[in-house]
């Protein structure tokens, strides 16, 4: 039996053939790594406008038990006020004052004072007016020590963002906290608030830039910040990932039997 016979069954491939084919396959390989659309802030903000109804930092806590809070003071009476705050340290501790179950501090000269459920600016008020009968014109200064938000998800650096203030930006408190990753939620951002016995949840859309109106642009203490991640998102960078592997492997198996029809046919 002639060898030759089989061969001549065979269609001849020639080069051009098999290099558009190769393209062919690669173009549909191509086709299927579309890059998906990154999300920014803001995306509803158009150019030059401006923004009416911006919610104000007018915020102010209320001191309540468990609070660590700083208490200096100085007045005309350089005394006092050297004695006044060297007995504050020692009645409070080290980073500041504790405030106790029954909602007091213990104050040099003043005894076990109540300042839960007042501002900071109430309990500075009350102290000084407290204070005139040992300094002369006392100024108080109240700050807390362990007010936070805890961020959590999908950020570079989850963990605990101090808050010196009475509250913060959601946006600064996103910032120190690494900022937000590319495969999270950004219209759809979890803050949970304590509001007395209760928990609130709210869902915030950070790229809609009503934000700068709502009463939850601004980050309160112990605000629990839980940044989603997108599961739809990422399973669509897994199937087409798998895709694009699969339409690889498919055209390499293609390119080679081409090559080898062509090699025998010739």
């Amino acid at each position: 039996m002639n060898p030759n016979m089989y061969r001549s069954t065979l269609v001849p491939l020639n080069n051009n053939l098999v290099t558009s084919l190769t393209l062919a396959l690669l173009l549909l390989v191509g086709s299927s790594c579309r890059v998906t659309k990154p999300s920014h802030y803001f995306e509803t903000l158009t150019k030059d406008t401006t923004i009416s109804g911006f919610v104000t930092n007018d915020f102010e806590s209320k001191i309540r038990k468990g609070d660590m809070l700083t208490i200096n003071v100085t007045s005309l009476s350089i005394e006092e006020d050297v004695m006044f705050n060297k007995g504050a340290a020692a009645a409070g501790t080290a980073a500041g004052y504790l405030v106790r179950p029954d909602g007091t501090v213990l104050l040099h000269r003043l005894g076990y004072v109540p300042v839960e459920g007042l501002t900071r600016k109430e309990l500075a008020q009350k102290l000084q007016k407290d204070l005139l009968a040992y300094m002369k014109e006392p100024i108080v200064n109240v700050g807390y020590l362990n007010h936070k938000v805890t961020v959590i998800g999908e950020v570079g650096k989850p963990g605990i963002v101090e808050m010196p203030e009475e509250q913060m930006p959601l946006l600064d408190v996103l910032v120190l906290s690494g900022d937000i990753q590319p495969n999270a939620k950004r219209n759809r951002v979890m803050i949970i608030r304590d509001k007395g016995t209760e928990k609130q949840v709210k869902y915030v859309n950070l790229q809609d830039h009503s934000l700068f109106t709502s009463a939850w642009y601004y980050s309160q203490p112990n605000d629990i910040i839980y940044v989603l991640a997108d599961t739809e998102k990422e399973a669509k960078e897994a199937k087409k990932v798998n895709i694009q592997t699969t339409m690889a492997l498919v055209a390499s198996g293609l390119s080679f039997i081409f090559i080898v029809i062509d090699r025998l046919t010739r």
